[in-house]
């Protein structure tokens, strides 16, 4: 496991948080947050897509610990958008939510990327403006729109990071 998968320190109000490639057991776990929650549940994803999608060997699942507890995934597709990785989906448990989970899971897919890749791509659903402001907020800028790509009436807002080399 890369030293920089690891640990990211001081990134979560509450302490360290541990992130390492999923378990079989954290794999599924994962699939079944992603089917519990939106916006996979307004997308019509049922708990057998978001299994699929978990359990797929093309992708790369990074679980977050906070104390041994899982409070987060992620899942990249490490050639996804023109041979540039991709964050294929992203969740943190509820109780875990507004904490900089997400931001320090986030950053530590970027690290993980970040010496083979000077590109980071990711998509957000148009709905979904809370997660929105997030990437912005990560420093991610919108680079295209896939209207009616998922379900009709709402886009797929691709979004864009230029990672530092490490």
């Amino acid at each position: 496991m890369p030293d920089d998968l690891v640990r990211s320190h001081d990134l979560v109000r509450s302490g360290d948080l541990d992130v390492a490639p999923a378990t079989p057991d954290d794999r599924e776990w994962a699939a079944r947050l992603m089917a519990s929650c939106d916006p996979w549940k307004k997308l019509g994803r049922t708990i057998d897509h978001c299994r699929e999608r978990c359990s797929d060997p093309v992708f790369l699942v990074l679980v977050a610990r906070h104390g041994g507890e899982r409070c987060a995934f992620a899942v990249l597709n490490p050639r996804g958008v023109a041979g540039s990785p991709y964050l294929a989906s992203i969740a943190v448990e509820e109780a875990w939510r507004s904490r900089g989970v997400g931001a320090a899971l986030l950053e530590a897919c970027e690290r993980h990327f970040a010496s083979s890749s000077r590109h980071f791509f990711l998509c957000v659903s148009s709905f979904n403006t809370r997660a929105r402001a997030f990437y912005e907020r990560q420093g991610y800028r919108q680079v295209g729109e896939f209207a009616d790509y998922v379900i009709e009436g709402a886009s797929e807002i691709l979004m864009y990071r230029r990672l530092e080399r490490t």
